[in-house]
């Protein structure tokens, strides 16, 4: 099992930034990727960026390139979502997961746990 929480949401205003951390315990968190996801109420859980697990190769969907960046500190277990000019249409629920595949996936079927969410609200 891993246990994720994710911290750093909040309110801002477009233009603004925001980082976002997901803190993992239980298994050794360097055996897994990582991503963030995000899901707006009626809507289908979106991809956001995913790491692998060195770190090494990130990818991230066309709507945030440029301006999120993802990294990890495996000696703190953790994963970082840096968010610059952010946009109203950022607005959603923000969640990082855990993948144990080796299989790089954009899908949220592909991640084996994810953490509570934190919200984030972009204001025009």
């Amino acid at each position: 099992q891993v246990q994720l929480v994710e911290s750093g949401g909040g309110s801002v205003q477009a233009g603004g930034s925001l980082r976002l951390s997901c803190a993992a315990s239980g298994r050794t968190f360097g055996n897994y990727a990582m991503g963030w996801f995000r899901q707006d109420p009626g809507k289908e859980r979106e991809f956001v960026v995913r790491i692998s697990r060195s770190g090494s190769t990130t990818l991230y969907a066309d709507s945030v390139k440029g301006r999120f960046t993802i990294s990890r500190d495996n000696a703190k277990n953790t994963v970082y979502l840096q968010m610059n000019s952010l946009k109203p249409e950022d607005t959603a629920v923000y969640y990082c997961a855990a993948s144990a595949s080796r299989v790089v996936t954009t899908i949220a079927r592909g991640y084996d746990y994810w953490g509570q969410g934190t919200q984030v609200t972009v204001s025009s």
